[in-house]
């Protein structure tokens, strides 16, 4: 049978050697494992402490974005992969209210037109979740998520036309370099917003409840003064 356009152009891309060319990267590699593993660690030790909490979808939600991150990724297609990265850090934002917010919540499922700025969410936390103000100012996680958020913002929605882009055809999609090395840069950073932003709500609150091996991991890297605005240990 004969291929129509677009099935020539979709397979004359060479999905496989794209993703031979990233995992050949070793350090691109390793970077996006990194980021996959922590954020593996925060949604099992969710899973395990907040049983039966609707909320966990967007823990799920999370975790899954973070995968799509890294399968759009290896395939070098660059612009989805910014999409998967917001929804993932969205995804997190949201878990961090909706987990105390059931009410909310269930509009939220319900009703279309009901929704949730992040800037919303922050001024929440700032106003009302415990410490969080001390925590944030520690760990500066308004600062860079809202750097992060409109850095990749502005390649989604195309305010940076091009920016993102590796090709004018199907068939032309491949890896670039030097690209692909921001790419990456962003998902770590991506990560990185999500596991300041749950050190300083949903993880604070549900930190006595992980086991030892997760906090250790959680608290590695952190400097002595983070971990003491923080007040949180392996205890």
């Amino acid at each position: 049978m004969k291929k129509n356009p677009l099935g020539k152009s979709l397979t004359s891309v060479d999905w496989a050697a794209n993703s031979s060319t990233f995992q050949a990267a070793g350090s691109h590699v390793k970077r996006v494992q990194a980021a996959i593993v922590r954020l593996a660690i925060w949604s099992r030790q969710f899973e395990e402490t907040d049983v039966g909490n609707p909320a966990l979808s967007f823990v799920r939600a999370m975790q899954l974005d973070g995968y799509d991150c890294a399968a759009l990724t290896s395939l070098a297609l660059y612009k989805p992969a910014a999409a998967s990265m917001r929804a993932m850090v969205e995804s997190a934002l949201y878990y961090s209210y909706f987990r105390d917010h059931p009410v909310e919540l269930a509009t939220l499922l319900r009703d279309a037109r009901f929704y949730f700025e992040k800037t919303e969410i922050i001024e929440y936390h700032t106003k009302h979740t415990f410490g969080f103000k001390d925590a944030q100012d520690a760990l500066g996680v308004v600062s860079r998520l809202n750097g992060w958020y409109k850095r990749v913002s502005a390649v989604i929605h195309g305010q940076t036309h091009g920016a993102w882009a590796v090709s004018t055809g199907l068939a032309e999609i491949k890896h670039r370099g030097e690209l692909l090395d921001r790419v990456v840069s962003e998902f770590e950073a991506a990560e990185d917003v999500v596991y300041r932003l749950f050190l300083c709500t949903a993880g604070r609150a549900q930190w006595a409840d992980f086991s030892f091996a997760a906090k250790r991991k959680l608290l590695s890297g952190l400097s002595g003064e983070a971990k003491a605005a923080l007040a949180l240990t392996l205890a």
